[in-house]
C-alpha cells in the first residue's frame, strides 16, 4: 500500500545564502589556502553578520568586506574578498525545512522539482512561501523535544517503582510548581528555560497557569516597550485603554496586545474592519515580506480608525502595538498548549529532579548544552555519578537524588558499543577490566575514552590507577596481534604482571574526564580558578542581589549568548556565564559589545567587571570589562 503512494511527499525546503564569513570561507578554499589561514581572516569580519543573519542589510554585509580591503593584505587575499563580496546573499545550497511536509495526489515530481537531500529525505526545490504561492498545501509536522523529555522521565520514574498516573496529573495546580515558575527556576523546562524567559518570570513574579499562557506569547522580540508596560500595570500601576473601544478587547491582558487574534480584534473594534480582512492584516504581519502590503493596510486601519473617532496620536500608538507583532507570535490556543507542557516540564523538575535532568541530557538538552544541565542539577541537589560500564544505560538515568551518566555522553563511543555493554551485562556483570574487553570488543580509542572518564574505575585495585588499565588495554591489543601473526607464541602475556605506573595527580584525572564527557561529574570547573581569582574577590552568582548598584567583579564559565540590535541598529548581546552556584546574566551594551565581542567563547571561564542592576526584582550584570581566565 506504502509503495504505491511513494513519490507523492517530501520536505520543504530552505535556501540557504551565502553569508560574508560563508562567501569568504568557500572562495579561500578555491585557491587552496589552509583552514588556519582561513579562521584568522574570517574572524576578523563583524560577529554582527553572523549572528543576525539577514536582517542585516546587503550593503552592511558587504561594506564588512570592502573595509577589510582597504587593508595591506598579503596576496591572494584581496582577490579572494573581491569574489567573496560578489557571492553574498546569492544562493549556496539547499538544506531541509524544520517540519514543512507537501503531500499530493499525483507525483509529486509533476508539480515541483525534487531532489534527495542530504538527509537521506526527499525535498522539493521550492521554499515554504513559494510553495504555498504555487497553490501546494504545506503541513507543519514539528517534532517537540520537551515530549521526548516528559516521556522518559516518567518512564525512568515508573522504572524506580513509583507510581505515576497521568490521567489524574494537574501540574497547572501545584503550588510548588507555581513557586518555582514565578521565581525563574525553570532551566531545562520547555519554552520557559532561556536566559529572556527567566528574568521575565523573575520580574513578573506570578506563576499560575493563566499569567504564564500570555507571558509565552508576548515574550517578542519587538515588544519590549509593552512588556514593560505590561509588568508594570501587572505590579499594580493605573492604566486605561489606550481608546474606550479596546477596553473590552485587551481588559484580559491589561490593555496590552499580546496575542495573533488581538491583532484581528483591535482592527474589527477599531477600525471597522472586516472579520476577513482583519484576519488578513494578522497574516501579513508574520511574513518577511510584508512591507509592500503592510502599508495598504495601514491607510485603511488610519482611515477607519479616524472615521471612529480616535485621534490620530491614538492611532500611532495602536499601530505601533501592532507592528511588535513582526514576524513572530502565537495565537493563545498555541501558548496555552505550550504553557501545559512547560508546567508538565517544571513538576518533574520540583518533585523528581532526577529523573527529570537525567531525561533532559539524555534528549540532548534544549536551550543549554549537558554542561549546563550537570551543573543545575547538583545545585538542585543532586550527585552527578560518573558512566560506570557496570552500571550506566546508554541513556542517563536518575534515582532518588542522584543522577547516573549514560554511556551516549562518552566521547569517542558508538552506538553499537553502546549496545554491546549493555547486551553483554544483561548476562551477567563485567568481573574485570580484561572480560570487559573480551565480552565487548571496543575498538582502542573506545576504551581509552571510558578509562580516561572514569568508566572502567570498578576494575581498579586502589585510587589513580588508570594508567595500569592503560597498560592492560595496550597488552591486550598488541597480544592480539602478535598472536595473529605466531600463533600462540603470546598466549601467556595476560599473565604477565604490570609494572609499576605512579598514580595519576588528581587533577589530571579530572582532565582525562572532562575531555571526554565535556563536564566534571563532582565539581565545577570554575573551583580550578579559586587561588587565581583570590585577589579579584569575585562575587557569587547566588549573591548577585545583595549587591545591586554596585561594580563587582563576578567569575563564570559562558553557557550561551544571544546577540541583537539597539533602536539605533547597534549591535549588543545577553550573555549567561555560571559559577558553582549559579548564573550570571550579563548584558554587553554596543561599546563593551565592540571592544569584547572576540574575546568571548563558549564553555571558557572569564573575569567579569560591571554594574549590577535590578529590574523588577530581576538582577543582571552591566559588564565593562571582561577578561579571559
Amino acid at each position: 500500500m506504502l509503495e504505491e503512494f511513494a513519490g507523492h511527499a517530501a520536505m520543504v525546503c530552505n535556501h540557504v545564502l551565502f553569508q560574508p564569513r560563508m562567501a569568504v570561507r568557500e572562495v579561500a578554499k578555491v585557491f587552496g589556502l589552509t583552514e588556519a589561514e582561513i579562521g584568522t581572516m574570517a574572524k576578523r569580519l563583524p560577529h554582527a553578520f553572523s549572528d543576525f543573519g539577514l536582517d542585516v542589510d546587503v550593503d552592511e554585509k558587504l561594506s564588512a568586506i570592502h573595509g577589510l580591503l582597504d587593508q595591506n593584505l598579503p596576496v591572494p587575499w584581496p582577490a579572494i574578498l573581491r569574489m567573496a563580496a560578489r557571492l553574498v546573499l546569492l544562493p549556496r545550497n539547499l538544506s531541509v525545512h524544520s517540519g514543512g511536509v507537501v503531500i499530493t495526489p499525483n507525483r509529486l515530481d509533476e508539480y515541483v522539482p525534487v531532489e534527495m537531500a542530504t538527509k537521506g529525505v526527499p525535498v522539493i526545490q521550492w521554499e515554504k512561501d513559494s510553495t504555498e504561492e504555487a497553490g501546494l498545501v504545506k503541513i507543519d509536522l514539528l517534532g517537540n523535544r520537551s515530549l521526548g523529555v516528559i516521556r522518559d522521565a516518567i518512564a525512568n520514574i515508573r522504572g524506580n517503582g513509583e507510581p505515576f498516573d497521568e490521567r489524574a496529573w494537574e501540574p497547572e495546580d501545584d503550588p510548588a510548581t507555581q513557586q518555582a515558575v514565578s521565581a525563574g527556576k525553570t532551566m531545562g523546562c520547555f519554552y520557559i528555560e532561556s536566559p529572556a524567559m527567566r528574568q521575565l518570570l523573575k520580574k513578573c513574579a506570578v506563576g499560575d497557569f493563566e499569567h504564564l499562557v500570555i507571558l509565552s506569547s508576548i515574550i517578542r522580540p519587538a515588544a519590549n516597550e509593552f512588556i514593560r508596560a505590561y509588568i508594570s500595570r501587572l505590579k499594580g500601576e493605573p492604566w486605561t485603554p489606550i481608546h474606550p473601544l479596546l477596553a473590552e478587547v485587551l481588559d484580559e491582558t491589561l490593555g496590552v496586545m499580546v496575542y495573533q487574534e488581538d491583532v484581528s480584534k483591535v482592527a474589527v473594534a477599531l477600525a471597522g474592519f472586516s472579520h476577513a480582512d482583519a484576519d488578513g492584516l494578522r497574516k501579513i504581519l508574520s511574513k518577511k515580506d510584508r512591507e509592500y502590503r503592510i502599508k495598504d493596510y495601514y491607510q485603511r486601519f488610519r482611515q477607519g480608525a479616524l472615521g471612529r473617532g480616535v485621534t490620530p496620536e491614538q492611532v500611532e500608538a495602536i499601530w505601533a502595538m501592532m507592528m511588535s507583532f513582526d514576524g513572530y507570535s502565537f495565537c493563545k490556543p498555541h501558548s496555552a498548549s505550550y504553557a501545559r507542557v512547560s508546567f508538565q516540564a517544571a513538576y518533574l523538575k520540583v518533585h523528581h529532579p532526577a529523573e527529570f535532568m537525567a531525561a533532559v541530557i539524555s534528549n540532548q538538552g534544549g536551550f543549554y548544552g549537558a554542561f549546563a544541565y550537570v551543573s543545575e542539577a547538583r545545585r538542585m541537589g543532586c550527585a552527578v555519578l560518573p558512566p560506570d560500564v557496570n552500571e550506566s544505560s546508554v541513556k542517563w538515568k536518575g534515582r532518588g537524588r542522584e543522577v547516573r551518566v549514560g554511556l551516549l555522553s562518552v566521547k569517542n563511543i558508538g552506538g553499537a558499543t553502546m549496545e554491546r555493554i549493555t547486551a553483554a551485562r544483561a548476562e551477567g556483570r563485567f568481573r574485570s577490566f580484561d572480560d570487559f574487553l573480551a565480552r565487548v570488543r571496543p575498538d582502542e580509542e573506545e576504551a581509552r575514552s571510558l578509562i580516561a572518564c572514569g568508566g572502567c574505575d570498578a576494575f581498579l585495585e586502589g585510587p589513580g590507577q588508570r594508567g595500569t588499565l592503560l597498560w592492560r588495554l595496550a597488552r591486550e591489543k598488541k597480544g592480539t596481534v602478535r598472536r595473529a601473526v605466531a600463533a600462540g607464541l603470546f598466549d601467556g602475556m595476560e599473565n604477565i604482571p604490570a609494572p609499576f605506573i605512579p598514580p595519576q595527580e588528581p587533577v589530571e584525572r579530572l582532565r582525562g574526564e572532562f575531555s571526554t564527557l565535556g563536564f566534571l561529574c563532582a565539581a565545577h570547573p570554575m573551583l580550578f580558578y579559586k587561588e587565581r581569582l583570590r585577589h579579584y574577590a569575585p562575587k557569587k552568582a547566588a549573591a548577585l542581589e545583595r549587591h545591586v548598584g554596585r561594580r563587582i567583579a563576578a567569575a563564570g564559565i559562558m553557557i550561551t549568548s544571544k546577540t541583537v540590535s539597539t533602536k539605533k541598529g547597534e549591535p549588543m548581546k545577553f550573555v549567561t556565564f555560571e559559577d558553582e552556584t549559579g548564573l550570571v546574566e550579563c548584558v554587553f551594551f554596543p561599546d563593551a559589545y565592540r571592544r569584547y565581542v572576540d574575546v568571548l567563547e563558549y564553555g571558557k571561564p572569564f573575569l567579569l567587571h560591571g554594574l549590577v542592576e535590578d529590574d523588577f526584582g530581576a538582577q543582571s550584570l552591566t559588564v565593562e570589562s571582561v577578561r579571559r581566565l
